[in-house]
């Protein structure tokens, strides 16, 4: 084999090491076609690591794993924990302490049954929102004064950098050059958080560097509102962290739901954390009944970075064909089992 990559695997909490095994079968049997190599470290840490060992997420994990080349994570978070605790210890320190600074998100539909809006196709809904990833409120510790007396204060920053919000903007820039449309919106609430007015000027001056590239630019409340009215306006997005979670589940949602919505963490050049966007649904642990297709989709992702483009493309076309073939006709977890649908993927990579 000319090549072979190291992957770290995190398959985490409740349905994640279910939605993870189907990922999983599915990179490695397109690894084998392609001729390159894959080799997988599994880690343990979640939840269940946590209650059995009072360990999160140790140093020297975090020293092995900034040496692989890419990273699969399941889902994380579990209601024995703390809440919080063990979603910014793992998924939080990897995406923060690793600088993965672009959370990436590509929303497509791939076929018109799985929208819930009236009479949006494919060709309406085929966006990409870029959501920087290491600043805002998220990375802030909160302070709380006079805690559970009747004058409580709770506060917690939306603190933003220029150089952070620069390289978000620069890489949202490449992004839409990339693209047919070289369209990017600016998406902020700078007229009421005017900290965010960073984002506008920095937006300005570096759209002087790309004169290809089509710029607009709307608040988020009015963002949300047009993505599900006129989806169609959108080609790339670019958006602080706050607002880039809630956006792309709007987004997930308009594209069939979170069991086909993929992401990409990543600091290019260096590392790149690759997941679904769903949440680790603790009631349907050891069911399989999660839909496994939005891990599927972001194992293409994974090789689209790793520059196994051929790769990529094969799995995306598979579940693209899948979708589009009839054969699965509800996106909702329980429809199919988690391991029919890795099944029917893998049936698509041999056609």
């Amino acid at each position: 084999m000319s090549q072979s990559y190291d992957i770290a695997v995190i398959a985490g909490d409740g349905v994640g090491p279910e939605v993870v095994r189907e990922g999983l079968r599915v990179l490695e049997a397109t690894a084998a076609r392609f001729g390159f190599g894959i080799h997988l470290t599994q880690y343990p840490y979640g939840t269940e690591h946590w209650l059995a060992t009072e360990e999160i997420f140790p140093d020297s994990a975090t020293s092995e794993i900034v040496d692989q080349d890419a990273i699969l994570l399941g889902a994380i978070g579990d209601p024995r924990a703390p809440v919080g605790l063990i979603e910014r210890g793992v998924i939080g320190h990897l995406r923060w302490d690793l600088d993965l600074y672009v959370n990436l998100r590509p929303i497509k539909l791939y076929h018109e049954r799985f929208c819930p809006l009236k009479d949006k196709t494919p060709a309406d809904i085929d966006m990409v929102v870029v959501r920087e990833n290491t600043e805002d409120a998220y990375v802030q510790k909160p302070v709380f004064e006079n805690q559970g007396e009747p004058d409580e204060v709770a506060t917690q920053a939306m603190r933003y950098t220029r150089a952070g919000t620069e390289r978000i903007i620069r890489y949202a820039f490449d992004i839409a050059m990339a693209r047919p449309r070289k369209e990017l919106l600016l998406i902020d609430k700078a007229n009421a958080v005017r900290a965010q007015d960073l984002y506008t000027r920095v937006f300005a001056e570096v759209a002087e560097e790309y004169p290809e590239v089509k710029t607009d630019h709307a608040y988020i409340d009015a963002a949300c509102m047009w993505m599900i009215k006129n989806p169609e306006w959108f080609d790339v997005a670019v958006t602080t962290n706050l607002f880039g979670d809630i956006l792309t589940d709007v987004g997930a949602m308009i594209q069939g739901g979170m069991g086909v919505a993929a992401s990409a963490n990543v600091h290019p050049g260096q590392l790149g954390l690759f997941e679904p966007i769903h949440g680790s649904f603790p009631k349907a642990t050891g069911q399989n009944t999660a839909n496994p297709l939005a891990t599927i989709a972001a194992v293409a992702m994974m090789f689209e970075y790793l520059g196994e483009k051929e790769a990529a493309t094969a799995v995306d076309n598979a579940v693209v064909g899948l979708l589009k073939s009839g054969a699965v006709t509800s996106l909702k977890a329980g429809a199919y089992g988690t391991d029919e649908l890795g099944d029917m993927v893998l049936a698509e990579l041999q056609r």
